[in-house]
């Protein structure tokens, strides 16, 4: 799959999409910690596995980077890619009328 593909797949699920909403508001996050502001915050009772999985379509994607720290796996939320997203459709146009 192309880079464009592996973008609009993870971002078309809206699981996904709340995954990186916590990490916009708390970058820096464990796996554990993740699943418990998914169920908490959002009543999603997804399986550790699932959200690794999402987390693993996310990172594809290069909309999450992770970095190891002993025990534990840090997730990381990285927006760059969605600027081909804006460079594709661009919100300011110019005006069709004369």
């Amino acid at each position: 799959m192309d880079a464009d593909t592996d973008l609009f797949k993870a971002l078309g699920d809206a699981t996904r999409r709340t995954i990186l909403d916590e990490l916009t508001e708390r970058d820096g996050q464990t796996l554990f910690e993740i699943c418990g502001r998914l169920t908490m915050k959002h009543g999603l009772a997804s399986s550790r596995q699932a959200i690794s999985q999402h987390l693993a379509v996310l990172e594809q994607a290069g909309l999450v980077h992770t970095r190891r720290q002993g025990r534990y796996k840090f997730h990381h939320i990285d927006t760059s890619p969605l600027r081909s997203i804006a460079e594709r459709w661009p919100s300011e146009r110019e005006d069709p009328t004369p």
